[in-house]
């Protein structure tokens, strides 16, 4: 069974050993950061750092002069990993050990450019913006993350690409000092929180036959019950989130926020797509990370599973926990999937970040048993020498 290790290029750079220790673990594919968020990333094994803090949003990359010439949005650059593009160097090492290196690319989540751009960001319906989550219904920021996207995902060497955060991201961010969790939101709380009051949406919604004005109120009255502890609790899986905010808000509404959302993160996928297949080889391959609930955000965005396996090569799916969790995201996709389909299952393999590496073996065989025909293991360089000893001994007895 293919498997690939989520890497860092400073996990590499730098380091003379650890590509044939990735490659030594049975992967046989690296999926490497080309465009990453800001973090603060241990290093367990290097030679020459044990911390690496990634100030903001970057390009691990020299980004290309003329394609962002005069344009107000455009990539970052990083300083933080010595040598002008940490990422080639990487993933030439990591070629030379035998490894396929795929692109890994962060799209819709950048908190500098926020705070930079304040106007092109999400805002709920109290009037907040949320930094790190760029409203992907504006023109602009389309634009820059479809680019970006062709960019950082056509490196040379890739053999194909993951973008992550290709959709709606909205309040849930893993935040400096957070101290948003005094209130239990639940799924349907957050996507409340998560629903864009900017220019661009209220617009949307406007085309769609709804007044924004009554609409921003309708989502503060509706979330009233939340702050005062009153909504019942959707059970954390999908069908309950959906079913609570069709409660607070009204099927109706909820079908229009829907109608929305869904037409504009189909939109951005398609377009990012087609930027990356017109960019790279006819045989390079783009997954997307995702999720089955259209309403879910973040990193693995919500998508409708028919509509993005017509868009995507596949897609690669949160399945760290139990059983249920697996059986949550794998299923939905199986009808549409076809022979070129890629479904891969996400394992955590940190212990000490939640994952089970000493369970691989087994969690990833009920996996396949769901669908899946590949694995993904986060994260090759945050993991301990005991976590990566029990993913080769996971991927030995897999096969």
């Amino acid at each position: 069974m293919k498997a690939s290790a989520f890497v860092y290029p400073w996990d590499v750079v730098g380091d003379p050993d650890a590509a044939r220790r990735i490659a030594d673990l049975g992967v046989q594919q690296v999926t490497l950061a080309s465009a990453y968020h800001s973090t603060r990333a241990l290093t367990p094994r290097h030679p020459g750092h044990r911390i690496v803090t990634a100030r903001h949003a970057a390009v691990l990359y020299p980004p290309s002069a003329e394609r962002w010439q005069g344009r107000e949005l455009r990539p970052y650059e990083q300083s933080w990993v010595p040598g002008d593009d940490p990422y080639g160097e990487a993933a030439a090492a990591l070629a030379d050990a035998g490894l396929e290196v795929h692109a890994w690319v962060v799209l819709a989540h950048n908190t500098r450019l926020g705070e930079e751009h304040p106007r092109i960001t999400v805002r709920n319906a109290y009037g907040d913006r949320y930094p790190w989550a760029p409203c992907i219904a504006r023109p602009e920021v389309r634009a820059y993350l479809v680019d970006l996207a062709a960019e950082a995902a056509v490196r040379p060497g890739a053999r194909g690409t993951e973008l992550e955060s290709c959709g709606w991201y909205g309040l849930a961010h893993l935040h400096a000092h957070d101290k948003i969790g005094g209130v239990p939101l639940g799924g349907a709380g957050q996507y409340l929180m998560s629903l864009c009051f900017c220019e661009s949406c209220e617009a949307g919604y406007a085309g769609l036959g709804a007044d924004p004005e009554e609409l921003r109120e309708l989502v503060v009255r509706a979330l009233r019950p939340v702050w005062t502890g009153e909504t019942t609790a959707d059970g954390g899986d999908r069908a309950g989130e959906w079913a609570e905010v069709e409660k607070l808000l009204g099927a109706d509404h909820a079908a229009l926020f829907a109608a929305w959302r869904d037409r504009v993160a189909s939109g951005l996928r398609g377009e990012a797509v087609a930027a990356v297949r017109a960019a790279a080889d006819k045989d390079f391959q783009v997954l997307l990370h995702a999720d089955p609930a259209p309403h879910r955000l973040g990193a693995n965005v919500g998508v409708d599973p028919a509509d993005v396996l017509a868009q995507a090569d596949g897609v690669v799916l949160p399945c760290t926990g139990g059983e249920a969790a697996r059986t949550g995201v794998l299923p939905p996709f199986v009808p549409y999937r076809t022979e070129r389909t890629v479904l891969a299952a996400n394992f955590t393999v940190v212990a000490g970040m939640g994952g089970s590496p000493a369970t691989l073996a087994r969690d990833a065989a009920h996996a396949v048993e769901l669908g899946a025909d590949e694995l993904r293991l986060y994260h090759a360089g945050l993991a301990s020498d005991q976590d990566l000893t029990a993913v080769r001994t996971a991927l030995a007895e897999l096969g």
